[in-house]
């Protein structure tokens, strides 16, 4: 876990970056020290380690997966990233022809979609990101 000391420095420079008028400034600094002395802070840097395990966790998942000697395995997520893909796809399609879609259909393949890709681009890259900093 980051100690606060550290997410406070980088909070302050972030700050000092971003935002150029000094009365904001002060602002943002005064939010700042008061999120740490609430507690929030502290409840921040606990979600980000949460979610670096979390990370983890999945990526664990994924180097068994690769490894499996089951064909089905190593295939399913690629297999369903396509097949929702295609699905949505086809619903675009009768929609761009006027052809009687059921909307609800539509946005849950939409969200589906959007978990999906998230899950592979989105973890990759914070994977990358990761992987940079050290």
């Amino acid at each position: 876990m980051l100690p606060l000391a550290a997410l406070m420095d980088v909070g302050g420079k972030l700050i000092d970056k971003l935002i150029p008028d000094p009365e904001a400034k002060a602002r943002a600094q005064a939010e700042l020290v008061k999120m740490q002395q609430d507690g929030e802070l502290a409840k921040m840097a606990n979600e980000t380690d949460l979610y670096k395990t979390e990370q983890n966790n999945l990526t664990d998942r994924l180097k068994a997966d690769m490894g499996s000697d089951s064909w089905l395995s190593k295939n399913i997520r690629p297999m369903t990233l396509i097949f929702i893909l295609v699905a949505y796809s086809t619903f675009a399609m009768m929609s761009a022809f006027d052809l009687e879609t059921n909307q609800a259909y539509v946005e849950l393949l939409g969200q589906w979609g959007m978990l999906i890709m998230s899950f592979y681009f989105g973890g990759r890259t914070l994977e990358k990101i990761m992987e940079k900093k050290k």
